[in-house]
């Protein structure tokens, strides 16, 4: 088990993924039921799994769109719905919500769609590592956006997805690893995995012929920074899930182009998604840092 003052971040990635929706919102954005877009699915599934944070990357160009729906927190739904808490209004708990987006550095070199991912997970503790050690995050639950399935079946599995085993959801024996949009967590000791991993993409130099302090060849162009075209297969197949616990859905859809999304939305399991109350995903915003107004 985690201790109690460990810090859990849920990570939705959305730079990097190529869709052929051709929609000038982003792919995140769709609608998957009324009045419930496919990235709030994500929050509300961060918030289920029992994120203390939730980390959503995306670049600046769609950032200000997803937050102007978003707002900047969302409730956390089991300390909303605490039936026999006399003071529920006073006690509960809200989950603050960061817009984080890919480092320009590794923009055209490693910025493929798993690599959102990590992005997350670095900022979330570098951010947390500079307020305290006591508030660096040990665990990362990772949402997607372009799947579908209820993200309430995570309440009963909250305990095993702050422990200190993996965590990930499956279906019909897909699981993150085959490149589905299956919700799961990782460690840090994972990150590290991960990251060197994405360390096996070429960059510009042929490394047969690199010597350091030398003139050396250059790949050609298309084989330049090949990591940036890594498969989310790829990018965590490194990743060992065994002795982790699983959770089979009893459904699940991709939703990442055009024909997955009007498949699910025809599918009866669509009538399953509900957009939570209000009291739980409204746009809101935390209140300012108050300051002494100085007078000229």
């Amino acid at each position: 088990m985690s201790r109690p003052h460990d810090h859990m971040v849920g990570v939705i990635p959305v730079a990097g993924f190529d869709s052929d929706f051709g929609f000038p919102w982003p792919a995140c954005m769709q609608p998957i039921a009324k009045n419930y877009l496919a990235i709030e699915r994500s929050v509300v599934e961060c918030a289920y799994a029992g994120a203390d944070t939730i980390w959503i990357v995306c670049n600046d160009d769609v950032q200000p769109l997803i937050r102007h729906r978003l707002g900047e927190y969302v409730q956390d739904p089991v300390w909303l719905y605490r039936k026999f808490d006399r003071h529920a209004y006073e006690n509960k708990k809200p989950i603050p919500i960061f817009y984080v987006p890919i480092n320009p550095k590794y923009r055209d070199k490693i910025d493929c769609y798993g690599w959102s991912v990590m992005q997350g997970a670095l900022m979330s503790w570098w951010v947390s590592h500079r307020i305290s050690k006591w508030a660096v995050p040990r665990k990362y639950y990772v949402s997607y956006p372009y799947g579908a399935y209820d993200p309430r079946l995570l309440r009963e599995h909250r305990r095993d997805i702050a422990g200190k085993d993996l965590f990930y959801l499956s279906h019909e024996g897909k699981t993150f690893k085959d490149g589905e949009y299956l919700g799961f967590s990782f460690r840090e000791e994972d990150y590290k995995t991960i990251l060197k991993q994405m360390r096996t993409g070429t960059g510009v130099h042929d490394p047969e012929t690199y010597v350091y302090g030398e003139v050396h060849d250059k790949l050609p162009a298309s084989e330049r920074d090949s990591a940036r075209n890594f498969s989310l297969d790829k990018v965590f197949e490194t990743v060992t899930i065994e002795g982790a616990k699983e959770v089979e859905l009893p459904w699940y859809y991709p939703i990442d182009n055009w024909e997955n999304l009007v498949n699910f939305l025809g599918s009866e399991e669509s009538n399953l998604l509900a957009r939570p109350h209000k009291s739980m995903l409204y746009y809101r915003e935390l209140n300012p840092i108050g300051i002494d107004e100085e007078k000229e």
